[in-house]
């Protein structure tokens, strides 16, 4: 019953707690004044006369400044230092008020010395009662706590430690430290050891987690402590927001897994401010699909560049909502004074497309709205298209009708040789932009004939780059999720490979690269080396302090399954169609050379595609997308297929498929 006790109290309402916390105050307060009047006339002491008045006054004045301090909405559960200095400024406050009282009033039988003693007296009573009730409610956790190692003896480990104290889940029971002068020393009594240690101290000490609390410590030293982390049976978080630990409101939930940049090892380049600037200071800058993953990032940088007004397009209400919501809630913050404009439409929709660029003259557009999605376009090719080819033909047109000066297009490195309907609708997507750029007569038949000299007076370019960690359709979230639940982890193919980039990275790349254009561009965003899923499952899952289940070991925490490419899937993504990119002013951005059909020869096949998708018809429509994008073909269906006995085979065989890749 007693052990159960603690657990009922934290259920009750609100409302209940803060009643039942008020009138233990006002049950102390008394207690308090007796107390007081009983060692100023020292002796067991009642009541009477005006010193009834005194008792009564305790309570009736603890009450209102205790709720000004805000007492009653603090939770006992996380009580700390700051909630215990909080506490003696009321009493403080309190008590000057009482002695006021008392030296003004002067009531018979009561001396002035109890003014100074019953606060003294209520202060500890308070904090005790504080304290205490930390120590009951928080109580034993229901088993046995995770034994945690902090990485870092700085500040912000010694900040981490202390917001700990409220967390029964955690037993502190280690710092680790590079810095070897600091081993054999201690922090609030726990000690701290070399970094060398920890092989030895992973035997003796039996911790569970490891907290990386070192938020200035370059990424190459991240990389190289979580290569010696992973070998060891533990599971690693990083620290919490600096405000949460300085408050004192540090929580298990509040423990981050590891950064998506930890994750791939990857070291972003710091942008250059003059590229970053130059299409987007004072003018009106338009983004489609701007409530997406990249799209939503590019409005989240652009707005930073000082634009005069921001134009968001998305056919999701929802997704438009929350990306405008969030930055108006900057604007209103004072973080940026763009105008922002949310525009529902969608880009299949040329007559909405050219009524917003008639009304709002952008100047510069980045086209992001795109169905991205291979599966889903690879069973509906039709509106795969239309969305992809054809959206972005109604923003060529409308850029081109309305003078818009640059225009940047978010490709793909799935339209390099692409084996899906996505891949080659994107590919058509340049397409497009290529052969408008290199026109020298007006393509569309709004424009005037017969001007020999005709230059579109609209720069365009498209930026290629692979897969961006944490966007909708990225395995990692998927993967944290599936490991949080037991597993299995589900991974297509064992040598599946893909190139990855955060997505600020890449939004920041792709307005750098769209202000180096100069009409018809393919940049390609040079993102490091590829990754094998298999390894970032694996990695993933020994990052979280569990290991693999194999024919190796067969008492593993989590199995990875292989379930089989996806209909248009490729084992390995390409950003070159071409060879021999040239370099540019970015080290990051590459410039690829490659070919394209001239106007006069794609019209014609876009006017085929654009009625076959509409129509439905799937068979014509990947003749057309063969015949236009070279190289596109369907993955072999043998190579798609992988049997869950070849799946066992190769799982035990990894170690030397490693060595032969």
């Amino acid at each position: 019953m007693s052990r159960n006790l603690p657990l009922r109290l934290l259920q009750w309402p609100i409302n209940a707690k803060r009643l039942f916390v008020a009138a233990l105050d006002a049950v102390m307060g008394l207690a308090a004044m007796w107390l007081a009047f009983t060692l100023r006339l020292e002796n067991l002491h009642w009541p009477e006369g005006l010193q009834w008045l005194a008792y009564g006054l305790a309570p009736l004045l603890a009450f209102p400044v205790f709720v000004y301090f805000g007492l009653y909405r603090a939770i006992f559960r996380y009580t700390g230092i700051r909630a215990l200095i909080t506490t003696g400024k009321a009493v403080v406050l309190y008590g000057a008020v009482l002695l006021t009282i008392l030296l003004v009033a002067q009531w018979e039988g009561v001396p002035r010395s109890v003014g100074v003693l019953q606060p003294v007296i209520f202060l500890l009573l308070v904090g005790a009662s504080r304290a205490l009730g930390w120590l009951w409610l928080a109580g034993q956790p229901s088993e046995a706590p995770r034994r945690l190692l902090i990485y870092g003896a700085g500040s912000a480990g010694a900040q981490t430690a202390a917001g700990l104290m409220g967390i029964r889940d955690y037993e502190l029971i280690g710092f680790i430290d590079d810095d070897s002068s600091k081993a054999g020393r201690s922090i609030n009594g726990v000690q701290v050891y070399p970094a060398h240690s920890l092989p030895e101290l992973a035997q003796r000490l039996k911790p569970t987690d490891v907290l990386l609390a070192m938020p200035s410590a370059p990424r190459q030293r991240r990389r190289v402590i979580l290569e010696t982390l992973r070998e060891l049976p533990l599971r690693i978080r990083t620290l919490p927001g600096m405000s949460d630990l300085a408050s004192g409101r540090v929580t298990i939930a509040d423990f981050q897994d590891l950064g998506l940049e930890d994750l791939i090892g990857r070291e972003p380049v710091a942008p250059l401010p003059h590229l970053l600037g130059r299409n987007l200071v004072g003018q009106v800058v338009m983004v489609t699909g701007a409530g997406g993953s990249i799209g939503s990032e590019l409005c989240r940088q652009i707005v930073h560049e000082v634009p005069a007004k921001l134009l968001l397009v998305d056919h999701s209400e929802y997704a438009l909502y929350a990306i405008h919501r969030e930055l108006q809630s900057l604007c209103d913050q004072g973080v940026h004074s763009c105008e922002l404009v949310p525009l529902l439409a969608n880009v299949t929709d040329a007559g909405r497309i050219t009524d917003i660029c008639q009304i709002h003259q952008p100047q510069s557009i980045y086209h992001a709205a795109a169905y991205k999605h291979v599966p889903l376009v690879e069973a509906n090719p039709g509106e795969g298209v239309l969305n992809n080819v054809f959206g972005t033909l109604n923003m060529v047109r409308a850029a081109v009708k309305h003078n818009v000066q640059h225009f940047v297009l978010i490709s793909t490195d799935k339209a390099v040789r692409p084996t899906n309907v996505m891949g080659a609708s994107k590919r058509i997507a340049e397409l497009i932009l290529q052969a408008i750029a290199a026109s020298d007569r007006p393509p569309f038949s709004d424009q005037a004939i017969g001007d020999t000299s005709w230059q579109s007076p609209t720069r365009f370019s498209m930026v290629r780059f692979g897969n961006v960690l944490g966007s909708s359709g990225s395995v990692i979230p998927l993967f944290r999720t599936q490991i949080a639940t037991g597993g299995p982890v589900t991974v297509t193919h064992p040598q599946v490979t893909r190139y990855f980039m955060t997505i600020p990275e890449a939004a920041q790349l792709v307005i750098q690269a769209g202000a180096m254009a100069g009409g018809g561009d393919v940049f390609v965003l040079d993102m490091g080396a590829p990754v094998k899923i298999l390894e970032l499952a694996q990695r993933m899952v020994a990052l979280s302090g569990l290991t693999v289940c194999d024919s190796q070991h067969p008492n593993g925490d989590i199995v990875i399954e292989f379930t089989g490419l996806r209909p248009g899937e490729k084992l390995y993504e390409e950003l070159l169609i071409g060879a021999h990119p040239t370099r540019t002013a970015h080290p990051r951005i590459l410039q690829a050379r490659e070919d394209y059909l001239p106007w006069s020869e794609l019209s014609p096949l876009l006017s085929t595609l654009e009625i076959s998708a509409q129509q439905g018809n799937n068979t014509t429509i990947r003749q057309i997308l063969a015949q236009l994008v070279p190289g596109y073909h369907l993955e072999n269906e043998e190579t798609r297929k992988f049997s869950s006995q070849d799946s066992a085979n190769t799982a035990a065989d990894k170690p030397q498929q490693q060595k032969t890749n």
